[in-house]
């Protein structure tokens, strides 16, 4: 009996899903679909209902998928989307109308659309890239970015870098050279990075140029968070009361409060040689210790709960205590 009830259900619901199909309605594909790079790894995608679309009782929506680099598929009401992707390989997208009535869902046909990679020859793009940023004590952000040069380079290949951070484009102006005179550092000690956004990307774009080649450039995003190298623990306090090792300190140079943050504390006991890393949500510490012992203590920070986790900090400065 269950069975033929499922059966039942199952061709009610396909009966019901043709019915617009049966009453004549079509689902066109969009028009005039587009891609247009509208900034550094940044891409615009446009389209126009087609004008055949029946409209009236329906809700028309879009579905984008989104092939390469990255694959992503979501739906919108709109007509265009914007993009922010690494497009030295190209990018490729397709779309579709959604026609949407009551429960019923239809779909068009899906009409593609791409861009072909960065032109270049083969190799000759930086590899490795790395970038780091900090938060200053005015409340800028500096960024620090190293690459390699690709296999395929020339020896006379001169990289040059940008970085883009929403509407905002920088070329490099402080570069550090190899030994065959090449770029191969950039460093900007102060950026348009916001340092009190969340999971911002950061947008790294190489060329080069070559008597002797055609360089292909390179692209690379970035979270801001992510890439940042938190700023050591401040004012470190330690000392002993009777038994136990107290420490105190203030969160790092940030405009995150200090609940966004943790720490190791690291206890290396000189007389032993024992060491320990522990880990800490709050800004102090206490520690039961032999106090006949000499111990050197050091901190670090990293972000915890607020965005992305970083790069930990430096350790701070090494401060002894107990008995020598």
């Amino acid at each position: 009996m269950m069975r033929v009830l499922l059966i039942l259900l199952w061709t009610t619901n396909l009966v019901q899903r043709n019915i617009p199909q049966a009453a004549g309605v079509q689902v066109f594909p969009p028009v005039n679909f587009t891609l247009t790079v509208s900034a550094l790894a940044q891409v615009l995608l446009h389209w126009k209902p087609n004008p055949n679309q029946e409209q009236k009782n329906y809700t028309i929506r879009y579905d984008v998928k989104i092939l390469s680099p990255v694959p992503e598929e979501y739906d919108t009401r709109k007509t265009h989307s914007i993009q922010t992707a690494a497009l030295h390989n190209g990018f490729s997208a397709h779309i579709r109308t959604l026609l949407l009535h009551n429960n019923l869902q239809m779909r068009s046909d899906w009409v593609k659309e791409k861009l072909l990679p960065l032109p270049g020859a083969p190799e000759t793009s930086v590899t490795n890239l790395s970038c780091v940023t900090r938060i200053t004590i005015s409340s800028t952000v500096s960024l620090h970015c190293t690459w390699l040069p690709g296999r395929g380079a020339p020896e006379d290949t001169e990289y040059f870098l940008f970085y883009r951070y929403e509407t905002y484009t920088e070329e490099c102006q402080d570069y550090i050279k190899d030994k065959w005179n090449r770029n191969t550092e950039c460093r900007f000690s102060v950026t348009h990075i916001d340092p009190e956004e969340v999971d911002k990307l950061i947008v790294i774009h190489i060329n080069g140029s070559s008597k002797y080649a055609a360089i292909k450039p390179f692209q690379q995003l970035f979270n801001q968070n992510a890439i940042e190298k938190v700023n050591v623990p401040r004012n470190v306090t330690v000392f002993l009361e009777q038994n136990d090792l107290l420490a105190t300190w203030e969160k790092p140079i940030s405009p995150f409060p200090k609940e966004c943050f943790e720490y190791e504390f690291y206890l290396f006991n000189l007389k032993s040689g024992n060491k320990q890393i522990l880990k800490i949500s709050s800004n102090d510490f206490r520690l039961w210790i032999d106090v006949t012992n000499r111990y050197s203590v050091q901190i670090r920070a990293n972000h915890h709960i607020c965005c992305t986790r970083g790069f930990w900090s430096d350790w701070s400065e090494i401060i002894y205590v107990g008995k020598n």
